[in-house]
């Protein structure tokens, strides 16, 4: 059995799926741990910083901007959730947006360790 060689969008034109139905992700940031402190940077180009928010909510860090070119008729907007495997300090998370890039910072509470559990690879 062949496997297609057209992008998907094509191909599911005209089934009635919208384009991006399987689109892989994005990869419009990029994660990290250093020192005790995840290092999340989001790629927001064309964003004010009073358009974008950013909020965490019991482990889970919610960003999303909108903007809205009147000029243009267009709507820009953006939401991405991020879960974290260990205890945040929620007092201490600071975020800065430069050049079309939020960092946000986000320090592991001292003792902090990740919860679950070793899975076995069968063979």
């Amino acid at each position: 059995m062949a496997l297609p060689t057209t992008p998907a969008n094509s191909w599911l034109q005209g089934a009635g799926f919208p384009s991006q139905l399987f689109e892989t992700g994005r990869n419009d940031y990029e994660l990290y741990e250093e020192d005790d402190v995840f290092v999340l940077s989001v790629e927001l180009p064309g964003f004010d910083p009073e358009e974008i928010q950013v909020a965490w909510d019991d482990g889970v860090l919610n960003i999303s901007a909108e903007h809205a070119d009147d000029e243009r008729a267009q709507r820009k907007t953006y939401h991405r959730r991020f879960r974290f495997p260990k205890t945040i300090d929620d007092e201490e998370i600071h975020a800065k947006y430069h050049n079309g890039i939020l960092e946000v910072r986000l320090p592991v509470m001292a003792g902090a360790t990740t919860q679950g559990k070793r899975i076995d690879i069968e063979t």
